[in-house]
């Protein structure tokens, strides 16, 4: 434990998750201590623990470690092996238990990491179980893991065919037109979790839907692109066979594949916030149907485009704006009871999910909609698309606080603020051409300031993006 109990994990347990770089950071000390601190903090002792893991090479070692660790504090654990993401939120659902899958995401093959979960795949962030969690495992590292009297069990368990029947439970896909569709699984866990669902592969029937797949060999090197589709460079193979192979659209999967982003049939991106609110409407008339009266809550965060909140009004509910961050949005689902909740980094949530994310659903109820009109998905895209909006840019600011107050001074007289997440600048206009916000918000881990702006038109937003820069930049 020598050499363990050197390592500091204060750098890599960050507000949501652990994510960190293989064997200077991430060892099979410090997950077998996170292990047995994961099962004390969530008092696990006696109960069920699900652990699974994606494809990198480094994830099923570490899976074993961390059901050593956590056998040794009681913990009964339920290994479901290779899985996304969202599939051990179905398991921690329907099994109404603990658990903690490893992956780094969208990161390089050189991290790794842990997510986790309470029982019925309700979030731990940092403020709500996660520091609890490193400073255990701390203290673990330091002194050793002492056994309880009962040590826990270990059993596997494979849920891929549970979570893709379920799925299709939630969303109907039998009765839509025949479509082509390219899939980019970027060789993260979409390549198994894609033909499971959208497929025959779990032994579900089949659907009038043509899948063409890209990069789905399960591959933790990421040999072909990062599996980031939020990096444009890492959806241009998509957006090439889309139109090559004469697809109605396309879908790209992060590395754990609890995202999902999509492209027409042009090659063109369709934007998260247009895809949150085609989700949101759906969910909205779905749930209306069965209640017609009484308050329906939908989420959004603060980054997402005007048309998210505006659909919601439209189709009668009431919008909830958050803060950015997936744990907190859990919260938020469980705490408003809201039917559905959208984050402009490609993040879904539902309520049918155990308020939990889910990158597949969301493409289900896109393949959904699409398939039940006859246009081309681009004339869906365009119409939930009606701003302009810049994407997130990021610039190293050394004095924040600084940057802020110049932000606040030179849009004093024409601008109202509000400080929900970062600072948000709305301007006071009455007219739709000029209408304008934006959003600037420091980074947990980085010297850095996150700017995201929309407007009316291309050239109101390129002027108060400019404006916006050299105020940050100054």
């Amino acid at each position: 434990m020598s050499k363990a109990s050197a390592i500091d994990l204060t750098p890599f347990i960050k507000a949501y998750d652990v994510r960190g770089l293989v064997g200077s950071q991430l060892t099979d000390d410090v997950v077998e201590a996170l292990g047995a601190a994961f099962v004390d903090e969530v008092d696990a002792a006696g109960s069920e623990v699900i652990v699974g893991h994606d494809m990198r090479d480094s994830s099923p070692g570490f899976a074993a470690a961390f059901s050593a660790g956590a056998r040794a504090r009681g913990g009964n654990v339920v290994l479901i092996g290779l899985c996304s993401t969202d599939e051990t939120y179905y398991a921690s659902g329907s099994l109404d238990a603990p658990a903690a899958m490893f992956t780094a995401s969208h990161n390089p093959a050189t991290y790794n990491g842990i997510k986790f979960s309470r029982a019925g795949a309700q979030g731990i962030s940092f403020n709500t179980g996660l520091r609890a969690i490193r400073d255990r495992a701390q203290a673990y590292l330091e002194s050793g893991i002492e056994a309880v009297a009962q040590p826990g069990s270990q059993r596997e368990v494979d849920v891929l065919a549970g979570y893709a029947g379920y799925l299709r439970e939630l969303v109907d896909l039998t009765s839509i037109r025949p479509i082509r569709v390219v899939v980019d699984a970027g060789n993260g866990m979409g390549g198994m979790t894609v033909p499971a669902v959208l497929s025959t592969a779990a032994g579900l029937p089949e659907l009038p839907i043509e899948i063409i797949p890209l990069y789905f060999e399960l591959d933790g090197t990421f040999p072909n692109h990062e599996a980031n589709p939020l990096d444009p460079a890492n959806i241009v193979d998509l957006q090439k066979a889309v139109i090559e192979h004469g697809a109605d659209l396309g879908l790209a999967f992060d590395g754990d594949a609890d995202r999902c982003f999509v492209v027409d049939e042009r090659g063109n991106a369709m934007s998260p916030s247009a895809v949150a609110a085609v989700v949101a409407l759906r969910e909205i008339q779905r749930v209306r149907a069965s209640q017609p009266d009484g308050d329906i809550f939908v989420i959004h965060n603060l980054i997402t485009s005007n048309i998210v909140p505006e659909t919601i009004v439209a189709a009668g509910a009431i919008p909830v704006r958050t803060n950015v961050g997936h744990s907190l949005i859990k919260d938020q689902m469980a705490a408003t009871g809201a039917i559905f909740g959208g984050e402009h980094s490609a993040h879904y949530y539902f309520r049918d999910f155990w308020g939990a994310d889910n990158g597949m659903l969301a493409a289900m109820h896109l393949l959904a909609e699409f398939g039940m009109q006859p246009g081309p998905l681009s004339v869906i895209s365009e119409r939930y698309s009606p701003y302009a909006n810049s994407g997130e840019i990021n610039s190293v600011v050394d004095d924040v606080p600084a940057a802020t107050a110049r932000i606040r001074e030179a849009f004093a007289q024409e601008a109202e603020f509000d400080e929900l997440d970062g600072l948000t600048v709305t301007g006071i206009t009455s007219d739709e051409e000029s209408f304008w916000w934006f959003n600037v918000r420091a980074s947990n881990t980085e010297p850095l300031l996150r700017l995201n702006v929309e407007a009316g038109s291309a050239a109101q937003l390129a002027m108060i993006r400019d404006r916006a820069l050299a105020l940050i930049r100054a």
